[in-house]
């Protein structure tokens, strides 16, 4: 899957606030750190039984670490979770990302 080939993002009810009231993560930085580098996108093979998901770590503009789960659907970015890092995935994007 190639993120630049994706069309956008896919808000609804089910997902428009989830992330702020559970994490404190506003729609905004789920978006911005789509387009912000160095970005490591893993697939989610665990949690990818209905359908393929996946995760990335990234920056905001405002140089938060985000953990966010997502999945495609019709060709746009569909935000499942988004939160502030573990220390271990902290671990792993410095690693990759030095």
């Amino acid at each position: 899957m190639n993120i630049k080939d994706l069309e956008g993002f896919d808000w609804d009810e089910g997902n428009l606030d989830k992330n702020w009231r559970k994490h404190a993560v506003s729609n905004i930085e789920c978006e911005e750190l789509f387009f912000n580098r160095p970005l490591l996108l893993l697939e989610d093979v665990r949690h990818s039984q209905a359908e393929n998901r996946y995760y990335v770590l990234g920056k905001t503009q405002a140089g938060r670490w985000l953990f966010i789960a997502f999945t495609v659907r019709e060709n746009r970015i569909r935000v499942i979770s988004a939160r502030d890092m573990s220390r271990k995935e902290r671990e792993i994007y410095a690693k990759t990302n030095p």
